[in-house]
């Protein structure tokens, strides 16, 4: 059996924990950032966990 081959593009953006959950970053973060909160900003700036719904999708991209 040959290797399964890693989704680059999601390698660059989804990380494993050591306890195996995958982290991701947040959305929105780019630009137009007058008109949000700084507290928004500063949440969005911190990592968050991928939804148990797209988990299985996420895992099939990036074979550990």
């Amino acid at each position: 059996m040959p290797k399964i081959k890693t989704r680059k593009a999601a390698a660059k953006r989804f990380k494993f924990t050591s306890k195996g959950k995958i982290k991701r970053g947040n959305a929105s973060r780019r630009h137009l950032l007058e008109s949000k909160s700084p507290s928004k900003k500063r949440h969005m700036g911190k990592d968050s966990m991928v939804s148990r719904a797209d988990e299985a999708r996420v895992r099939s991209m990036l074979p550990q």
